[in-house]
């Protein structure tokens, strides 16, 4: 089992991972993870003061904010990608959530992603996660709560994305059945890590704008990663060179707000 921490202050546990975010989340024993999506995404700004609301609504603290889904306007550079990620953190740390310095602790999980049609002029908050009580949960299940984020082709040790992006440059059809395998291995290993498997699965998502029809029975229904369906989003992964990217999870009660 990988090193799982617990971020107590807001009910969950979580696999370490980069500054920016972590690699998922899971409720703690008295916890559930709920979600909630605008009915329309909202800027950052306003996301997170729409977050702040509805947690205060809830007699929730900021710190039961757990995991956030982001569409951006296009692919990032590397460099962007890492300027983005400092301001986003920068909200996290006002709310007692992340800590910096030279080993950062961000319990957060995230998926961002960028629509390849209609996409927004600037970064959007599409949706979040935030653990509860579960004594005051108005679903209350027996099955385990999570939010597996966000990932992409990466494989191995190297200094850039680029150097790791599995057949970097190749969306042919065993191209893509590579990088679809190497994502849904990690998958697998993050859910490994809380104890669950496919079974657990609440829902099964993937984003990106190549061909992977030919893929979904062999690779995905196969293991069970779509019992509770899937669903497709038409968007790419936030770096370029990336070309698919996966979430998972499981949530007590998901809401319109």
């Amino acid at each position: 089992m990988s090193n799982i921490a617990d971020f107590a202050p807001g009910g969950y546990r979580y696999i370490p991972a980069l500054f920016q975010y972590s690699s998922g989340i899971a409720a703690m024993p008295g916890y559930e993870i709920e979600r909630a999506r605008f009915v329309q995404p909202l800027t950052l700004v306003e996301g997170f003061g729409a977050v702040e609301q509805h947690l205060k609504l809830l007699g929730l603290p900021l710190t039961s904010f757990a995991a956030c889904e982001l569409r951006t306007p296009a692919p990032f550079t590397e460099q962007g990608f890492y300027e983005f990620n400092k301001a986003y953190v920068g909200t996290l740390q006002r709310w007692g959530i992340y800590r910096g310095g030279d080993a950062p602790v961000n319990p957060v999980a995230r998926t961002n992603v960028c629509p390849m049609y209609a996409p927004p002029k600037e970064a959007v908050l599409h949706a979040f996660s935030y653990a509860v009580p579960a004594a005051r949960s108005t679903a209350s299940s027996n099955h385990a709560t999570f939010v597996i984020a966000g990932g992409g082709e990466t494989s191995g040790s190297g200094t850039s994305y680029q150097d790791r992006i599995v057949r970097h440059g190749d969306t042919s059809p065993e191209g893509m059945r590579e990088k679809v395998s190497c994502v849904i291995e990690e998958m697998e290993r993050r859910l490994v890590s809380f104890g669950l498997t496919w079974r657990d699965a609440g829902s099964t998502q993937v984003y990106t704008v190549q061909n992977i029809a030919h893929l979904v029975g062999e690779l995905l229904a196969s293991r069970g990663a779509c019992e509770q369906g899937m669903a497709w989003t038409y968007a790419r992964p936030p770096v370029q060179g990336l070309e698919f990217e996966m979430d998972v999870r499981r949530v007590a009660r998901d809401v319109l707000i």
